[in-house]
């Protein structure tokens, strides 16, 4: 199971029992609680009414006295109460009033006078000076036909003379408690939800940062250049930034050993020309011969002084994460002036070079390097075109890249040689002179091209010759004039 699943999963399990046990929990108190709310206001009432009532118990007269009117007139009133969207009409509770010795004298609803209540808890425990309350099911079987009972003491000059007693059906409080369930469920709900989009958005987040370390982790496998994630918070910064050192001191040891490999591969077939002819320069030769083997020295020292700074100018290029100095340019004028520098070599060769560029090329690079790399095709372009020949060279925008092409009139590169050309040291013979070059310059194109987020391919063209396609990021356009030419 992924990751993000197994994270989201978690986290809306621990919230949603949290949720759960919070609304049962309220839930079950929202009854108690209103029941309790309710006590109080009846245990106000209650001693309210006793208050009212003890004069005409006192003159025996609590059944068509001021008291009984008024209680009378109060329950056939008609009134239109809207309680929190609760619609309340009538007034619906009940009162009696029992004797000193617990007997019913008044019934609101004339169904209990005469009764024996002193045994009541309600009754009993205000006749013994106590608090009186109680809850009682008109119907055992049936929970909805329960009233609670609030009894107060009637006093006439210090003394009791009667208990009233106040009730209420539950049935009433009904449509609160329904109310607040409901409300808690739909609250419970959208907290839930709103909990798992919390839960989402913190697993796409966490996810977010472990698939950067993915991605950085591939790529540096792949030996790409990638920069170490650096968000998702202080600890995964300073994750990245170990990996980033760990990278770094791996890659390093990495690079010198293979390095120190193909300096010593590439360098052992000139040093043992050199020491060959220094031992045959060390014996008396005809003139013509000890020529012959000086220049002999003298080209093998030149390779290795070229293949030697031609793979520091690599390494220097391979080691970089991106642009040094890092200024606006415009290609296609860089371009240009590359092609102008290499004025004396197309002389000798009797060749021309055709630069087609519509617009302005901005981007931001290195310019020294973005030189040596369009140096580096010009100098291929010229080794294997034929005398006479034109080198093309275009400027157009792809994909929101500079794309710089460089075309030859050669002969191309044979199939095999394709899949190999951008490899170190791997090197094709000079049409010219039959000798093979130190193999470094495509491989140093390519870490320029990917070091300013691009690529360059190398293909054959249907009507001869090769072209290469060398691909920069580009930044905003503006507009120039189209330049072109043959120099």
């Amino acid at each position: 199971m992924n990751i993000s699943i197994r994270l989201f999963l978690g986290y809306f399990l621990v919230v949603g029992l949290s949720a759960w046990f919070m609304f049962d929990i309220v839930t079950q108190e929202v009854e108690p609680g209103l029941r309790q709310a309710t006590e109080e206001t009846l245990v106000d009432a209650a001693h309210v009414l006793a208050e009212m009532a003890a004069r005409d118990l006192a003159a025996r007269r609590i059944h068509d006295g001021n008291f009984a009117s008024a209680l009378q007139a109060a329950r056939q009133r008609l009134f239109a109460a809207n309680i929190y969207g609760v619609k309340k009409e009538s007034v619906d509770f009940r009162v009696y009033v029992s004797d000193a010795q617990g007997i019913v004298v008044f019934d609101s609803e004339n169904k209990l006078l005469g009764s024996d209540f002193s045994r009541w808890k309600d009754v009993a425990s205000v006749l013994r000076g106590e608090y009186g309350a109680r809850t009682t099911r008109e119907d055992p079987n049936l929970p909805h036909t329960s009233s609670m009972y609030i009894s107060a003491p009637i006093l006439w000059q210090g003394e009791l003379i009667g208990v009233l007693s106040l009730a209420k059906p539950t049935v009433s409080l009904q449509p609160y408690i329904q109310r607040a369930v409901h409300r808690l469920r739909s609250d419970g709900f959208a907290m839930l939800a709103l909990s798992a989009a919390i839960g989402l958005v913190f697993s796409f987040w966490l996810m977010r940062s472990i698939y950067g370390f993915i991605r950085y982790a591939r790529a540096v496998s792949e030996g790409e250049k990638a920069k170490a994630p650096t968000g998702g918070g202080r600890q995964f910064s300073e994750l990245a930034r170990a990996l980033a050192a760990m990278r770094e001191r791996l890659e390093g040891k990495q690079y010198v050993e293979k390095y120190v490999q193909n300096l010593a591969h590439e360098m052992k077939s000139p040093l043992t020309a050199i020491v060959s002819a220094a031992e045959l320069l060390e014996a008396p030769l005809p003139e013509a011969e000890r020529q012959r083997f000086a220049c002999l020295v003298r080209d093998e020292a030149r390779r290795l002084q070229q293949v030697i700074e031609r793979m520091l100018q690599l390494a220097r290029v391979e080691q970089l994460q991106r642009p040094e100095d890092r200024q606006s340019l415009d290609l296609g004028e860089l371009a240009r002036q590359c092609a102008e520098s290499q004025r004396v070599a197309l002389e000798k060769r009797s060749l021309r070079i055709q630069m087609e560029a519509t617009g302005n090329f901005p981007c931001r690079g290195d310019a020294f390097l973005l030189r040596q790399a369009i140096n580096n095709l010009l100098d291929n372009a010229i080794a294997f075109s034929p005398s006479g020949g034109l080198i093309q060279m275009t400027l157009e925008r792809h994909a929101n890249r500079l794309r710089l092409c460089v075309r030859d009139q050669g002969a191309g590169a044979p199939d095999y040689a394709l899949p190999q050309l951008f490899e170190r040291f791997y090197s094709l013979p000079r049409p010219a002179t039959g000798r093979k070059s130190t193999g470094l310059g495509l491989p140093f194109v390519r870490e320029v091209a990917q070091l300013h987020g691009g690529n360059v391919q190398f293909t054959n063209r249907p009507e001869g010759g090769a072209c290469v396609r060398f691909e920069i990021e580009e930044t905003p356009k503006s507009k120039n004039p189209l330049f072109a030419g043959v120099i």
